[in-house]
């Protein structure tokens, strides 16, 4: 590609343990992409606090699944006969609400990104993983060499992929605040919505602001790690999807 340094042939490559960890946790994302999908699908309307529902004012209304605006409670009635109410407390038709085992796949597919996630992390904070590749340095962090690397991918001026973990300045950047930033608060956020969880430590539950405030920053960051996930396919693709593959598959670089 023109205007790049050639491939290095001596760069390390990736780690047999960072390769692993890779795949595992990228199979059980798109699980719990997938099953998270399904679940919101029943009611795809996000709250802010504790409580939310059908009946209460919606942050967000997403529109997927009949479930969205879904018309189904009688207008114009009443819960009681000395309560009255503008609709009813009975619904018009039976309203999708098949997601048993999506919650159960999800549960189950959250083990696969928090545990090979946390040896992760605890394997490269002890071999200096991070330090080496991930974080980028003081001197790196300046406008004008954010700004360079920034115009480049915008224009699709990507390098050449060398097979290992030497990573541009965004590359970095966008790696350090998944890992370290967007994961963490999903697992968190996930993790506050368990009624399980928070009967034993409620402090976790207040500390988003509620069950419904958890559950919307949940799906935000979920917005967002797609988002990225989709970036990273296309940055892979664009700067040499064999050469990557089969350095994040088999540890080859060639």
């Amino acid at each position: 590609m023109a205007g790049h340094p050639p491939i290095p042939t001596d760069s390390p490559g990736h780690s047999s343990w960072v390769r692993i960890a890779h795949w595992i946790v990228s199979l059980s994302f798109l699980t719990l992409v997938f099953s998270g999908y399904v679940i919101l699908m029943c009611h795809p309307r996000l709250y802010w606090g504790e409580v939310g529902n059908d009946l209460t004012p919606a942050l967000v209304e997403l529109p997927i699944s009949r479930n969205h605006r879904h018309g189904g409670w009688e207008r114009h009635g009443a819960f009681s006969q000395d309560a009255p109410a503008v609709v009813s407390a009975s619904r018009t038709y039976e309203i999708f609400n098949e997601n048993s085992w999506g919650r159960s796949l999800h549960f189950l597919a959250a083990w696969f990104l928090v545990l090979p996630g946390a040896i992760y992390l605890l394997v490269g904070l002890c071999t200096g993983h991070f330090w080496r590749h991930l974080w980028p340095r003081v001197g790196q962090l300046t406008p004008g060499q954010i700004w360079r690397d920034l115009v480049d991918h915008l224009r699709l001026r990507i390098r050449p992929a060398t097979g290992g973990p030497q990573y541009g300045l965004l590359q970095k950047c966008a790696y350090c605040a998944v890992v370290f930033l967007a994961l963490p608060l999903a697992v968190l956020t996930g993790l506050a919505m368990s009624p399980a969880i928070t009967a034993g430590y409620p402090l976790l539950g207040s500390l988003f602001g509620g069950y419904q405030s958890a559950r919307t920053i949940h799906f935000v960051v979920a917005v967002v790690l797609v988002l990225f996930l989709i970036v990273h396919v296309a940055m892979v693709v664009r700067s040499g999807f064999k050469r990557q593959m089969r350095a994040m598959t088999l540890g080859r670089k060639a």
